[in-house]
């Protein structure tokens, strides 16, 4: 079976259609937890707005609450993506989705290790040469969705089942990624609101991309 982009991206749309406001308040609010927060927290640590405007340094304690905010807002990232997974099988999730991932605490720290395994192991690629790097996160792309399907998967078996999977679709997704740079381009000159819109599109193609992959595996394995 081929898999197609623009059947990819036309399934994204598919799936979106009467869900485009739902999953662009879905971004901003992803846009505000990842952005806005941590320059909060570092305005607070500063001494108020007078001083984070006027201090040139970021104060050490700043730097360590951004670090521990960026780790803890990992599960609510892959909840996001897994929020457009459920929508491009049908169902429809409402903004809490993403944020139930915070239910179990055991589930939550497993995504943040592996995210942190998966990081060390993209970045020893890297070591060597950059597009070694590029091909094993890549390689590496499919493990949250993968463990979204088998939670019982320890944190090294999600990442070898998303490397066996990825085999001989890493370069169908890298174009797949690609096919949105001009869409990125054009956003750009919104001031950036169009990525509201962008994000949504890309990750539910993404999604769409995980979902039409292990069903064509799985139906080869019948076989």
């Amino acid at each position: 079976m081929n898999l197609s982009i623009s059947q990819l991206k036309r399934q994204a749309k598919l799936s979106l259609n009467g869900k485009w406001g739902l999953c662009v308040l879905l971004t901003f609010i992803l846009f505000l937890l990842n952005f806005f927060l941590p320059s909060i927290i570092e305005m607070i640590l500063k001494g108020g707005p007078a001083e984070w405007f006027n201090q040139e340094e970021t104060p050490i304690s700043a730097d360590i609450a951004s670090i521990i905010i960026s780790i803890v807002l990992i599960p609510f990232t892959i909840g996001v993506n897994w929020f457009y997974l459920a929508v491009v099988r049908g169902s429809n999730p409402e903004i809490p989705y993403a944020f139930s991932i915070y239910k179990d605490g055991k589930t939550s720290l497993k995504l943040i290790g592996v995210s942190i395994i998966q990081g060390i192991f993209v970045f020893l690629w890297s070591l060597l040469l950059f597009i070694p790097g590029i091909i094993k996160s890549i390689a590496y792309s499919q493990t949250f969705f993968i463990l979204r399907d088998h939670p019982e998967y320890s944190m090294l078996e999600a990442i070898t089942e998303s490397r066996r999977r990825m085999n001989g679709y890493k370069w169908k997704y890298f174009l797949l990624g690609l096919s949105f740079i001009g869409w990125a381009i054009l956003c750009l000159f919104t001031l950036g609101i169009g990525f509201l819109w962008l994000v949504p599109y890309v990750s539910t193609a993404l999604a769409a991309f995980y979902n039409e992959i292990i069903d064509i595996q799985d139906k080869n394995m019948e076989y």
